[in-house]
Formats: C-alpha cells, structure tokens, sequence
C-alpha cells in the first residue's frame, strides 16, 4: 500500500505543489488520481464502494503523500475526504450510508467539516450555532470558523445545538447534521493563512441553513459522541502525516548536505550538520511507531486514546523539528520557494494547533493516564 500511494504521489513533482501554494489553488488533478486508484474510500466498507480497510491502512496512505513532498497540501487534500464521513460509517442512517458514502469514494463528493467555532475554541459543549425545529425541518443559524473544504464543498458535515446546555451534561443536546451548503443560506469567507494555501480555510456564516431529519446522522443531541469515534484516528493520521512530511525534509536535507561543498569538504561532514539530521530522524522513528502501534489498537477495537495522543504530541514535534533542521541545512537557499522547504516548513506547524493542540493532548495525557487532577 505504501509503494502503490507513494507511486501516485510521485507523478506530482514539488513544482506542481509550489504552484498550487502560490496559486492558492486546489489539487483536484491529485484527488482524481487516487480517487481512480479507489484509495478515497479506504475507510469506506465495500458494501458502499469502498476498500472497507482499517486505520492502519489510512495511515499508510496518508504517510507516503506527505513524505512524496506533497506535505500537508496533498495530505489534507486526501484527508478530508476519508475523514469526515467517519460519524457516517459508524452512526449513519442506511439512507446516508447508500447515498453518500459510493460518491464519497468515487471522489465525487467533497464535504466540507464544520464544528470548530471562533467562540468556542477547544470548549465544544459552548458553541452557539443552533439548529431550531421550524415547519417540520431544522434550521440552522450561527458561525464555524477553521472549515476546511467549504469553498467547494457540496455537502456539510456540521455540529450545531439542539436542546439547551446543561451543566451536569454539558456535551449533550449537541446533534450532527449532514446537509448540503447551501450558499443562498450561508456566507463563506476564505481565511488567508501561513500554510496549505492549497486547501482552502474558511469562515462560514449560517442565516437560516435548512436541514432534514433524514440528514441527522445517528441520535438526536447526540452528535459530539457521535464525533469522538473519529477523534483518535484523525489524531493518529495526523501524527503520521507530520512524521511523513520530517521524513522527506530529513532525505532532502541529507542529499544536499551529501553534495553541497564549502571550504572544499562536504557540509554533511560537519557535526553541526549531521548531528541534527541524524537527531530527528530518530525522533520521527518513534513517533512513527508510537502511531502504528495506536493504530493497530484501534484496528483490534483496543483502547487507544493515550496512544493517539501521544503519537500527535510527538509526530508533530517531530515532523516540524526535522523540517527546522532542513531549512537550517540549506542555510539561505532553505529560506527560497525555489528549494521548497520553507512550504513544507510553514505547512507541518500547522500539526502542533490542529485537530488539537499540544497542550490540549498534556491535559488529556496528564488527566487519563497519571491520573492527575483536571486542569481546566
């Protein structure tokens, strides 16, 4: 699986990623292609049209894009469409199921992921977008921010509030819907952002979005649980995203220091040079294991959460690290488009904010494994 996604990828050369970033224009030429070699619908049982693999497998795509120097612009770009269809797949009606997800894997449908909100930040019980009961459907009114995809995207999948917050139950009332953007309804504004220009970031504004109760997907103020089965293996993808994109950095930056000659030797020769390669590639070793062996977990329907979390903590780490490292290789060419380390340098920082940031995964580490009073 490896080699057949890291062929894909390699018919994309850095240029074509260089452009797309300059250009902030999105890589449909990339998805179709793996959209052809069925790899979009790897989570998607083949009931509906998909691979009906597991985790272990996403991961493995996942990698070899971002280490092909695609970085996070040709991962997010796959992503976003194996990902958000997960609360599908596991709490979807049939109606949803034989709908959706075969146009899903034939990269037909690309979907939008609302739940983050400008307010709200890691607190979701405190969103304020609403979703009311009027003339026998849902309307929905409010603000997402950080939403991937929504330039584009036919269809939302979006977190909203349906019933009051309780604070004895401060997640409940929370209901996912799966409807489509309707732009006459919402008002979409494109973030300008440090990285992955490729992929658009956007603000939208819901002025009476309308949903359907056969778009509800699973239970009625049951949304957020709903979410949580697809938290930890977005976490663990995303650890080997961030190892994928150090692991291409690392061999980048060894060829050059191989090659590149000054005071007549070689700069790899240099300890201040090798030392650091050769630091982060250790570090992106363990990380990559550490997202392996929680993938597996959650593959054998094993408890998986401080293995998730702790491979994002260090993947991330890891992969911005050994990009840091690149750039200071090539010393001033590392800070020039043209050498293309300074994207994958502003891209792969992305991993230490999202889907959840590096503190947040030390409160969950500090609270759910040592056991430690929570913070917050």
């Amino acid at each position: 699986m490896r080699r057949e996604a890291s062929a894909i990828a390699a018919r994309f050369s850095l240029e074509y990623w260089r452009e797309h970033d300059v250009n902030a224009s999105y890589p449909w030429e990339f998805v179709r292609a793996f959209a052809e070699a069925g790899w979009l619908g790897v989570l998607i049982p083949e009931a509906y049209g998909g691979a009906g693999l597991g985790l272990t497998e996403a991961g493995l795509v996942l990698q070899a894009i971002a280490r092909s120097g695609a970085g996070t612009s040709g991962a997010a770009a796959i992503h976003f469409y194996v990902f958000p269809l997960t609360p599908i797949v596991h709490h979807g009606s049939e109606f949803l199921k034989r709908t959706y997800l075969p146009r899903a894997a034939r990269g037909e449908l690309l979907v939008a992921f609302g739940v983050t909100e400008p307010t709200a930040g890691s607190d979701t019980s405190r969103i304020s977008t609403v979703a009311s009961r009027e003339d026998g459907r849902w309307v929905i009114r409010g603000q997402k921010v950080w939403t991937t995809n929504a330039q584009h995207a036919e269809r939302i999948l979006l977190l909203a509030r349906t019933s009051p917050r309780r604070d004895e139950a401060p997640l409940d009332g929370l209901t996912l819907f799966f409807t489509g953007l309707d732009r006459e309804r919402c008002t979409i504004r494109k973030i300008d952002k440090l990285g992955r220009a490729a992929v658009d970031s956007n603000e939208v504004f819901l002025d009476g979005l309308c949903a359907t109760d056969d778009e509800i997907v699973g239970e009625l103020g049951r949304g957020f649980y709903h979410l949580l089965d697809g938290l930890n293996p977005e976490r663990v993808v995303i650890a080997l995203e961030a190892v994928g994109i150090g692991q291409w950095a690392v061999a980048y930056a060894s060829e050059y220091a191989r090659n590149r000659r000054v005071f007549d030797r070689a700069i790899g020769q240099n300890q201040a040079i090798a030392h650091p390669l050769a630091d982060v590639w250790a570090e992106l070793q363990a990380a990559e294991l550490l997202g392996y062996k929680a993938a597996w977990l959650f593959d054998q329907g094993l408890s998986c959460g401080a293995e998730a979390n702790a491979a994002k903590l260090l993947g991330a780490r890891a992969g911005f690290r050994a990009c840091n490292v690149a750039l200071q290789t090539f010393g001033g060419f590392g800070y020039a488009r043209e050498t293309h380390i300074e994207r994958l340098w502003r891209e792969v920082r992305l991993y230490e904010i999202a889907p959840i940031t590096q503190e947040m995964v030390l409160n969950y580490l500090a609270e759910h494994v040592l056991d430690l009073p929570k913070s917050y």
